[in-house]
Order: C-alpha cells, then structure tokens, then sequence
C-alpha cells in the first residue's frame, strides 16, 4: 500500500512539472525541480502522518497492557483472598470434626462404663440358672476371648437385585480362641444366654456397628449396616436408657443403621418391647425381622412398627411364592394376590423383602421372578471380618474389658 502511495506522489509531481512547462512557460530544469521537490514533500507528509498513527496505536496498546494488568492484579488479590477463607473455614471444620469425635468417644465410654456395671450386678445376682461344667469351661474361653479383645466384627453384603450392588451390610460377633480358631455363636450362644452374658455380647456388636456407620457415612458411602439386638436390651431398664440416650447422640445416622430382631420375638413382644421401639422410631431409626417363617405378614402392624425389612430364607420365600395357596401379607387389598405382586403390595407399605441365605446361582434366578428387591447369602458373599486397624478403632474401652476379669 505505502509503495502505491509514493508511486502517486511521483505522478502528482510530474504532473505538476509538465503544468509548469506547458502553461506557465517555465523551463524544464526548473519544472522538474519543482516536480521532485512536491514529490519529496508529499513523501515527507506521508512518512510523518504514518509516524503519528503509529505512536497513537503504541499508546493504545500500552494503556491496554496497564489496565489489563490492574485487572489481573485485582483478580489475584481476590484469589488469595478466598483461598484464605476457604482454609479459614476447611480449619474450622477440621476442628468441629475432631471435637465431635472426642465427644462422641467420651459419651461411648461413659455408656458402656454403665452398662459393664450393670452387667456386674446381673452376674453378682443368684438368680441364673446352673451352668453345666463343660458349659462353665465354655463360658471361661468366652470371657477370656472378650477380655483380650479377640472380638471380631464380621460383615456380609446385602446387594440389590438383579444389579447386584452392595446396598447393606450386616454384623456378626466372632470371638477368636488364642490360636486364631473361630469360636462360632452356635457353640457358645446357649451357655452364655444362661449365664445372662449374651446382653454383652450382642451390645459389643453394637457399638462396633454404630462406628463402622459413622466411618462409612464419613467416606459418603450409601450404604446401611444392619445391627442384631438383643429384645433383652429392649426391655432391659437399666440398659435401655442409657442406650437410647447414646442414640439420640447419633441420630444423624439413623438413615443408615437398621437394628435387626428375630420375627418370633417381634411376633410376642411385650408392652415395654413395643414402647422401646417406639422411642427408637421417633428419632427415625428403622428395624427389621429376620428369620421369618411364612408370608402371613401383617403390613400395616409392621408399618406402624417401624419395621422396614423382612428377611426370608430364599428357598420358602420362593416355594410360598410359587404356591397359588400359599401364605399371603395382610393388606388392604380385597383380593387375594398373586406371587408377583407380593413384594409389589409389601413395598406400599414401606416393607421390603430380602431373600437370606441364598448359596446357589438358580434361587437367584428364581427370586428375580417374583421381583425380590434384595438379595443375602454366601452366592453374594460370605461374612469377612473388617481390617484390624479398623477393628482397633471401633473396640469398646479397655476398662469395660477389664471388668470382666472380675467374672472369671
């Protein structure tokens, strides 16, 4: 463009040398100095206006590059700004956490401190029945499995059907011999339950359950644990409110923790089982009952109950299902209904059912016929303890372990 430009300036130049000549009667040496001096200005015109223009683009750019640095500068002071605050407050939640979990561990140890002296009443009482000799050996491995902590909490997956997800867990108690050899609750529940020792056992699993629910519920894990309890801790008036008190401290979890009861003692509580319940449901926790016999259930009472799950061995679940005369929940349906739609017709009324004990891949298939929502047993896995680390950290307190060397 600039070569065009000076091109042009040439021709006006010699133009204007030829006018020169031809109309005003100058000669050509002196027309032609003219010329390329008019030229020469024109170029000098040119290269100055060019000068100016880009003067004024260099003072836009570095007004440009001013503001734009105070606008980087601005949003890095407000950077450092919220990254202060952010670790303000993550140090402050920090601190909440850790003085929470101190205060959760201190009202623990408080809780079972009671509850080991309630235990030593019990024992101290006469009132127990007699210990048969090898029941009484039974009882001193027992007692000395539970005073050196070999206490291990097993946990088998509950899984939702047909995905197969790991939806619950449920806890088992295992005690250990000093050689590692499982002590299984089959051999020992009896002997301890006449001793009144099976209150402790069943409470140890408890405590490890409410603390393995607050470490997953801190890794944001949906998932619930079920809880055996003892309807003698229901109705036990020492034991059950202090109990309740510690429950209400972690009612937080009460999405997450079932308490599990066999369905014949559910069938025959007492008033003071019921009135327990009740208190538990209030501050929203939720119970299941396992071990039922048949399908006769009665959905609205065990709505009203709090009772969320009902746990079937898989293979009557699937016979009572498959028999057009077979046993059907009570519901407000005015028909009698078919296999298919018994869990349908359960889930209205906040009842689930799941299939325990399954062990073969064909019940499996079976159940997803009927539309089981949940599924239990060794084809989905069997119990495994959890890790030691995590053993260590939900045990109960040493000093309610070292009371039980008063008993032996």
């Amino acid at each position: 463009m600039t070569g065009i430009l000076f091109i042009l300036y040439i021709a006006l130049g010699s133009a204007l040398g030829f006018g020169l000549v031809s109309y005003a009667g100058l000669s050509i040496p002196v027309a032609i100095a003219l010329g390329a001096v008019t030229t020469a200005l024109l170029g000098q015109f040119h290269l100055l206006f060019s000068h100016v223009i880009s003067v004024a683009d260099s003072t836009d750019r570095l007004d440009s590059l001013e503001l734009s640095y105070e606008e980087n500068t601005t949003r890095m002071t407000r950077i450092e700004a919220r990254n202060e605050e952010v670790e303000t407050t993550l140090k402050q939640e920090l601190s909440e956490r850790r003085d929470a979990l101190v205060s959760e561990m201190r009202q623990l140890e408080g809780l079972i401190d009671r509850l080991a002296k309630s235990f030593e009443a019990k024992l101290s009482r006469d009132t127990s029945e007699p210990i048969a000799p090898q029941d009484d050996a039974l009882l001193r491995t027992v007692k000395a499995a539970l005073q050196d902590g070999r206490v291990d909490l097993h946990l088998q997956p509950i899984v939702s059907l047909p995905q197969r997800r790991v939806a619950f867990y449920e806890g088992f108690t295992r005690l250990r011999e000093p050689d590692g050899t499982l002590i299984l609750p089959a051999d020992f529940l009896e002997a301890a339950r006449r001793a009144r020792l099976l209150g402790l056992v069943d409470n140890m699993l408890l405590f490890r359950c409410v603390q393995i629910v607050r470490r997953l519920a801190e890794r944001d894990r949906r998932v619930g644990v079920f809880c055996n309890i003892s309807p003698n801790s229901l109705t036990d008036p020492q034991f059950f409110p202090h109990f309740l008190e510690f429950m209400r401290e972690n009612s937080d979890l009460a999405g997450a923790l079932i308490f599990e009861i066999p369905a014949d003692r559910f069938e025959n509580r007492s008033r003071q089982m019921r009135d327990s319940m009740e208190k538990l449901t209030a501050l929203g926790f939720r119970f299941s009952i396992d071990h039922a016999n048949d399908l006769a259930l009665d959905l609205p009472r065990l709505q009203e109950a709090g009772v969320r799950f009902v746990k079937m061995k898989g293979g009557d679940l699937i016979d009572q299902l498959r028999d057009p005369s077979g046993p059907r929940p009570a519901s407000n349906v005015q028909r009698r209904i078919s296999g298919e739609e018994v869990a349908a017709v359960c889930s209205r009324y906040g009842v689930t059912l799941i299939a325990e004990k399954m062990e073969e891949e064909v019940s499996v298939v079976e159940v997803l016929e009927f539309d089981i929502p949940f599924g239990q047993g060794h084809v989905f896995g069997a119990p495994k303890p959890i890790k030691s680390s995590l053993m260590q950290e939900t045990a109960p307190p040493q000093d309610f372990i070292d009371r039980l060397a008063a008993f032996g």
